[in-house]
C-alpha cells in the first residue's frame, strides 16, 4: 500500500524540515511532545508547508534513530521509522505511541496543542498538566489524594445531614444511616490517616461535605453554572461552588420551573411526559460534576437551550472511551473515589452504566438520543434534544414494559429509534448505533420481532426490518407501513409479469429494482416464476434475461 503525507499538520502529525540537518535534541523533544498527548506520527523531511524536501544524508540510516530516541527519553519512549518515498524524495514517518507520561533526558515535559488559529504547537507540560493527564488515563485517582492544608474542620455538619438524607431520598446504601462520622468518612473515602494516626480530607470528601468557603480556598476549580437561555436572551445566568449534594439540589430546584410537564394517560394510570426526563437530567449533571478535571479551570455548565439541555464538563473522555464505545465500555471513572462515594449515597447509577439511563431519558419518549459529537480532548458536552415528546410511541412503550414487567433494553429503544427515523434497517446498520457486533443487533431486532414490535423481511443474508403494523397502527399512520413494508410475494410475482408484458423481457437488476429486493431475494423470484412456467430464462450469469412463458 503506498503511504501519503497527510495533508496538514495536525494534534496527532508534525512536520520536521531535516534540510540543514535537524538537531537530535528538537527531534527528541518533538516526538515526546506527541507522545504526550494522542501520539501520531512525525514526518521527518518535510516542510510547515507539507512539502517534501527529503532527508539529511546524516539521517538517511534510519535504523539507529530508535536506538538514539530511547537512549535520550525517560522512561523509554520506542518509536518506529521507516523511511518513505515521495516523488522521487525520501522522507522518514516516525510512529509514535501514546504514552502517559515520558519526558527528554534533560527533564523536559512537553504536550501538543491546538492554538487559536487551528495550528497545533509543541507546550510546556507543567506539573499540574501532569497530574491531569496521569488521572485522565487511570494512574491517579486525585479524589483519593489528602488535600495539602485542610483539616476536619473544613466538614460541614449540614452537609453530613444532607448526606444521610440523600441516602434514604436515592434509596442509596442504608448501612451508611448506622455509621458514625467518622466511619462513614472512612467508607466514603473523605478522608485518610496519617502516619502520626490524625485523619486529612480528601478531595472527595471536601466536594461532599465541605463547607462552602473551604472549597474555595482547596479547590479553586470547582464551579458551575446553570443557565437559561431563550432567542438569544439570558433568562437565569448564576454561578456556584456549593459542595456537590447541595449543588445537585440546587440545580434540580432551579432547573424544574424551566422543565413543563404533560401527563399521557395509558389505561388507568397517568404518565408524566417532562420536557426533560429528570432521571437523564440528573445523571447528566452528576457525570459532569464527578467526572470533571479538578486539575484544568473551568465550570460544568447546565445550559438549557431553544431546542436542548447541554450539560459540559472541564476535563475530555478518560483514555479507553471514546464516542465509538460510550455505551458499551466498562466504566472508567476519572475521580474513582468520588465516583463511588456518590454511587453508595444513591445519586447516580450504582451499576456505573449512567450512560444508559441518560439515552433511556430520552428515547422512551420518542426524542432523538443524546448528543456528545461536541466533546473533545479538552471537555466533554452531552446535548439532550428537547423536541416534543411522541405520545404515541411512549404509550406503546410503557404498554410494551407493562406487558412484560420489565423495561426494554436500551439496544431495543435504540434500534426502535432508529427504524422510527430510516424506517427500514439491517443488523449491519443497527450494530454501529448500539456500538456491538452485528449478531448482537441481529439478536436485538428479531427479540423485537418476538415482541410483535418490528417485522423481519427476507432471508437471512438480506434480512431487513421494519416497524410492525401494530407499532404503525398505534401511531395512526397505516398507509406508512404499507410503503415501508412493502409488497407481498404474491404482489412481486404480479409486478414481474406485468413488466415482462409491457417491455418485453427483464433482468435480475429490473426485478431488484422494481420490487426493491436484494439480489438474492429477486434471484428467488424468478425461479419460482420460472418453476411455474410463466418466465423463461435467455442466457447466462450477468447477461441472463427472462421472457414470458413458452415465448
Amino acid at each position: 500500500m503506498t503511504l501519503r503525507l497527510p495533508p496538514a499538520e495536525s494534534l496527532t502529525v508534525e512536520f520536521k524540515s531535516d534540510l540543514k540537518k535537524l538537531p537530535d535534541r528538537e527531534l527528541v523533544e518533538a516526538l515526546v511532545c506527541l507522545a504526550n498527548t494522542e501520539g501520531g506520527e512525525l514526518w521527518l523531511g518535510v516542510e510547515d508547508d507539507g512539502k517534501p524536501t527529503g532527508l539529511h544524508p546524516e539521517h538517511r540510516l534510519l535504523s539507529g534513530l530508535a536506538g538514539m530516541v530511547a537512549a535520550r527519553t525517560s522512561p523509554s519512549l520506542l518509536v518506529h521509522a521507516e523511511a518513505v518515498d515521495m516523488g522521487g524524495v525520501t522522507v522518514a514517518r516516525i510512529r509514535v505511541p501514546k504514552r502517559a507520561e515520558v519526558a527528554t533526558n534533560s527533564g523536559v515535559y512537553l504536550r501538543r496543542r491546538i492554538k487559536f488559529d487551528g495550528t497545533p504547537e509543541c507546550a510546556p507540560m507543567l506539573p499540574h498538566d501532569r497530574t491531569s493527564r496521569a488521572s485522565s488515563m487511570g494512574m491517579l485517582d486525585v479524589s483519593a489524594q489528602a488535600v495539602e492544608g485542610a483539616t476536619l474542620a473544613d466538614f460541614d455538619p449540614l452537609e453530613r445531614e444532607r448526606l444521610r438524607q440523600a441516602v434514604q431520598q436515592y434509596g442509596g446504601d442504608q448501612v451508611l444511616l448506622e455509621l458514625s462520622d467518622e466511619a462513614v468518612d472512612g467508607a466514603l473515602g473523605f478522608t485518610v490517616r496519617q502516619p502520626d494516626g490524625s485523619r486529612v480530607p480528601t478531595l472527595t470528601g471536601l466536594l461532599v461535605i465541605g463547607r462552602e468557603a473551604s472549597l474555595r480556598q482547596w479547590v479553586p476549580t470547582h464551579e458551575f453554572a446553570f443557565q437559561v437561555l431563550a432567542e438569544q436572551a439570558v433568562r437565569f445566568n448564576e454561578f456556584r461552588n456549593f459542595p456537590l449534594l447541595k449543588a445537585i439540589d440546587w440545580l434540580e430546584t432551579n432547573f424544574r420551573p424551566y422543565n413543563p410537564e404533560d401527563e399521557l394517560q395509558v389505561g388507568l394510570f397517568r404518565v408524566p411526559v417532562p420536557k426533560v426526563d429528570m432521571g437523564a437530567f440528573r445523571e447528566s449533571v452528576a457525570n459532569a460534576l464527578i467526572h470533571r478535571d479538578y486539575y484544568r479551570l473551568g465550570a460544568v455548565h447546565v445550559r438549557l437551550e431553544n431546542d436542548a439541555l447541554v450539560v459540559s464538563n472541564p476535563g475530555g473522555l478518560v483514555d479507553g472511551v471514546t464516542l465509538d464505545n460510550l455505551l458499551t465500555t466498562e466504566p472508567r471513572p476519572r475521580n474513582r473515589v468520588l465516583a463511588d462515594a456518590l454511587k453508595r449515597i444513591g445519586v447516580v447509577e450504582r451499576s456505573g452504566r449512567g450512560v444508559d439511563k441518560i439515552y433511556r431519558g430520552l428515547l422512551k419518549f420518542g426524542r432523538p438520543a443524546p448528543d456528545y459529537s461536541r466533546t473533545d480532548m479538552n471537555s466533554v458536552v452531552v446535548r439532550l434534544p428537547t423536541a416534543a415528546a411522541d405520545l404515541d410511541f411512549r404509550r406503546m412503550v410503557v404498554e410494551q414494559e407493562r406487558g412484560s414487567n420489565a423495561e426494554l433494553p436500551i439496544d431495543s429503544l435504540i434500534a426502535l429509534a432508529a427504524l422510527r427515523e430510516l424506517k427500514r434497517l439491517t443488523a449491519k446498520a443497527l450494530s454501529a448505533r448500539i456500538q456491538r457486533d452485528e449478531l448482537s443487533a441481529r439478536a436485538t431486532l428479531e427479540a423485537l420481532v418476538e415482541a410483535g414490535l418490528v417485522e423481519a423481511h427476507g432471508a437471512t443474508r438480506g434480512r431487513t426490518y421494519t416497524l410492525s403494523l401494530a407499532v404503525y397502527q398505534a401511531e395512526g399512520r397505516k398507509a406508512a407501513y404499507t410503503r415501508q413494508a412493502g409488497f407481498t410475494p404474491l404482489q412481486h410475482e404480479q409486478m414481474v409479469l406485468n413488466y415482462v408484458r409491457q417491455h418485453g423481457q427483464i433482468r435480475r437488476a429490473d426485478v431488484m429494482d422494481l420490487c426493491h429486493l436484494t439480489g438474492d431475494q429477486a434471484w428467488k423470484l424468478l425461479k419460482r416464476l420460472m418453476e411455474q412456467g410463466k418466465i423463461q430464462q435467455h442466457g447466462a450469469r450477468k447477461g441472463a434475461f427472462y421472457t414470458a412463458g413458452g415465448a
